[in-house]
């Protein structure tokens, strides 16, 4: 049975947000870490996310990687591509979302594809090709601050015309406003001016609705997940996908409960500091890391106590997450490459360690950080429950050694409310005791 939608996403929280909507819009979805090796059961699926990590990588790798992704995804038939990447776009002048995006259209023989990142149920919409976050300017957001992709300049336009050689044109709002016969027109039109990528002002879901209409039969779509909540009832309407019943449906949770967050995001630190108010915590300092392993230990002791030693019910917090100006001088004293590899690689160690222990149910912020945890856990598959928040479901995943599943949610740095590490838990159906 081919599948309807096949996606490629440029992070794991990513990859888990685009699933999110595709689950909340009746898809039934599986999200799998890198292209897979082996056949997969995919009789009871309708879209497949497939996650890399080239989003910050050498622009050579995301290109070789997304088109990997691309070609095992046309062997699944999947009737639709999708290149996901974050709403706040993030990318450097040199890529990786131009040259990915150029890759995907030619290897597809397609001439055009549409650029849709926003995603107002979050916050980020667009307007005359300029990307807010909430009331503000993407450059003014807090993402000018962002550690490996600093973004400096709103006009998305602007932004990608750097990294592409191809002409980028603009689907303004006006358009939008007559519909998607008439958004459809003006694509073909700057297709004919030989324009490649286009940005789509998106101010709300009827946006998203309009455009999704509009370009339901491109062979290529990129953007951030709101466009995800929109396509699939085009797909209803052209026959190619069936009502389903509980596409989000997991088996009840066990095991205790663990939150990893090595997100510096301003979301992520007011969650932290919300969760510290209430639960217990340990810090991660990156200075630390670099001299030895002894604060792995520490933190192993820390949350051995507090998850197996008193109050199993109570969810606890192992965290690097800290202000830009800690940030900044652990990254002037290590470099910003290895402090972030050190932080990664601690957090992916005390996850292996604590989920072999009896860890069940585990949150984890910040992509880079959902990366390495989930390599480190040898996860190749997740299958996508239901939503905690707007871009952040629950997900499930065998482990070898396991009985029952681990339950796993993969934080984008820059979603959920202020509670989201405290009230997570409570949205996640667990098993009951005898």
């Amino acid at each position: 049975m081919s599948i309807v939608l096949g996606a490629i996403a440029d992070d794991f929280t990513g990859a888990t947000d685009l699933a999110n909507n595709l689950v909340r819009a009746g898809m039934r979805t599986l999200q799998v870490i890198g292209v897979p090796q082996a056949a997969l059961a995919l009789d009871d699926v309708d879209a497949v996310v497939v996650a890399l990590k080239s989003r910050s990588c050498p622009v050579r790798e995301a290109v070789s990687d997304s088109l990997a992704a691309l070609d095992w995804l046309r062997g699944q038939g999947a009737r639709q591509i999708f290149f996901k990447y974050c709403s706040t776009f993030d990318s450097t002048d040199q890529g990786n979302i131009g040259p990915v995006a150029e890759a995907l259209v030619e290897r597809l023989g397609s001439e055009q594809t549409v650029m849709v990142p926003a995603f107002p149920a979050n916050g980020r919409t667009v307007y005359q090709g300029h990307l807010f976050v909430g009331d503000r300017l993407l450059n003014d957001s807090g993402m000018q601050h962002h550690p490996l992709n600093p973004m400096t300049d709103a006009d998305l336009v602007r932004v990608l015309s750097r990294q592409t050689s191809y002409t980028v044109g603009l689907l303004a709002r006006p358009t939008l406003d007559e519909g998607s016969g008439t958004a459809r027109e003006h694509l073909e039109t700057l297709r004919e001016q030989g324009v490649r990528h286009v940005i789509c002002d998106t101010l709300d879901e009827s946006d998203l609705e309009v455009l999704a209409a509009a370009v339901v039969q491109f062979p290529l779509v990129t953007g951030g997940s709101g466009l995800g909540q929109a396509l699939p009832a085009e797909y209803r309407r052209l026959g190619w996908l069936a009502p389903v019943e509980n596409a989000g449906r997991l088996v009840p949770a066990s095991g205790v409960a663990l939150v990893l967050s090595g997100s510096c995001s301003r979301a992520t630190l007011a969650q932290v500091e919300h969760f510290l108010s209430r639960h217990e915590g340990f810090a991660l300092d990156p200075l630390a890391l670099a001299e030895s392993d002894a604060q792995i230990g520490q933190a192993l002791d820390f949350a051995r106590e507090q998850l197996f030693g008193g109050d199993t019910s109570a969810p606890v917090l192992i965290y690097a997450s800290a202000k830009p100006e800690s940030v900044k001088a652990a990254q002037q004293r290590l470099g910003a490459a290895r402090a972030g590899e050190l932080v990664e690689r601690a957090l992916a160690e005390l996850a292996r360690a604590l989920v072999n222990e009896g860890v069940g149910r585990l949150v984890v912020a910040g992509g880079e950080t959902s990366g390495a945890v989930v390599s480190a856990l040898g996860i190749s598959e997740l299958r996508i429950g239901e939503q905690i928040d707007p871009g952040v479901p629950w997900t499930q995943t065998s482990i070898e050694g396991r009985e029952a599943p681990l339950s796993l949610a993969l934080k984008s740095g820059n979603f959920g409310d202020v509670d989201f590490f405290s009230r997570a838990f409570d949205a996640l159906p667990q098993e009951r005791l005898p």
